[in-house]
């Protein structure tokens, strides 16, 4: 399945990249609303993950000129605006569906694949091939019993033939499917990982192979009809996500810190502009609009508290500070998101 994600704020984009490749999902990004409508109007995609606040193009416009075009791909919005009216408008602009920041992993895959599902007939997680089983909400493949190891582009191309036994692909359309265009592959790269695919299938007694027509691409021989087994949703251990990441995650934290940082030191000098009674009102905008950001943007890396401060802040200067009572709230926030931003992390251990 390849996914188009449009989002601007770097350390953002990494995250959800990562945790979307991970799940073998090929990921496209783009950084503005302008390039994705453009990565639209060249590739095909099965989904739009969207945020709402992008330069050049806004997702609520991106959705409204994706529409107007007759084009149906499904739209999943991520915003931090969490309001009626907001989650409204997006909708009726032409979205399918939502996400507030901070969102909880699980919850935002969940949303993804019930998207995914829209349009196609009953699709099960698991499914069922002569002795050859796939799982897609463990990403696990076996063979009567048997794991087998795969890399994630083995994985992507089985399940795409395993789902579609009656349909034949050629090199082309797996490049197209499989691949980004940032990773420029070539039909010997098909070739390649259809040969791995085909001798750890063997290997692990398949009684399935996947079969070459020359000149036409490549099926999966069937023996007997393919099975659907009744999806079950994997029971899932959701841990305290604040100060916990995966060695991948800490690695982007590392890198993009610096940034985020940078926006903290907006706001606070903001708000002691606006103790010297000098904030103006391009600064109050300013100082909304980095604190709106971080509200994603910390979420995104587990900062449950960090992303809650955030928006406390943003909501403060959004109705328009009060000189006293607002100043000394805004201290005590900027404090203790500071405060969170410096607390060490702790890496997860592989599951």
């Amino acid at each position: 399945m390849k996914i188009l994600l449009v989002e601007d704020d770097e350390g953002t984009a990494e995250v959800l990249k990562n945790t979307l490749t991970k799940q073998h999902y090929v990921v496209e990004l783009a950084m503005d609303g302008q390039a994705g409508l453009s990565l639209v109007e060249v590739f095909t995609y099965d989904l739009i993950l969207l945020d709402i606040m992008l330069p050049k193009l806004d997702g609520l416009n991106f959705c409204r000129k994706l529409r107007d075009r007759g084009d149906s791909t499904s739209v999943l919005l991520l915003t931090a605006l969490d309001s009626s009216t907001t989650k409204v408008i997006g909708l009726d602009a032409g979205a399918d569906d939502y996400v507030v920041k901070p969102f909880d992993t699980n919850e935002l895959l969940a949303r993804i694949r019930a998207l995914l599902r829209r349009g196609t007939p009953a699709v099960s997680s698991v499914i069922e091939v002569g002795n050859i089983k796939l799982d897609s909400g463990s990403c696990r493949v076996t063979c009567d019993g048997q794991l087998l190891h795969l890399t994630a582009k083995e994985y992507a191309i089985i399940e795409m033939l395993m789902r579609n036994s009656h349909r034949m692909y050629s090199q082309k359309q797996l490049l197209d499917y499989l691949w980004s265009s940032e990773e420029i592959p070539s039909e010997n790269t098909v070739r390649a990982h259809i040969k791995a695919l085909r001798q750890k299938l063997k290997k692990a007694g398949a009684d399935r192979s996947i079969e070459t027509v020359y000149g036409l691409g490549y099926r999966l021989r069937l023996g007997e009809e393919v099975k659907h087994a009744q999806a079950t949703v994997p029971q899932t251990t959701v841990e305290q996500p604040e100060l916990h990441m995966s060695s991948a995650q800490a690695g982007i934290w590392e890198r993009f810190k610096p940034k985020y940082s940078a926006h903290v030191s907006v706001l606070e000098n903001a708000i002691t502009t606006l103790g010297a009674g000098k904030l103006t009102e391009e600064l109050r905008q300013k100082a909304q609009q980095e604190a709106h950001l971080l509200i994603g943007s910390l979420a995104s890396f587990g900062f449950a508290e960090a992303s809650r401060l955030a928006r406390a802040i943003e909501q403060i200067f959004g109705a328009g500070v009060k000189q006293s009572q607002d100043v000394e709230h805004l201290c005590k926030l900027i404090v203790a998101l500071r405060e969170e931003l410096e607390r060490p992390v702790a890496i997860k251990p592989p599951a």
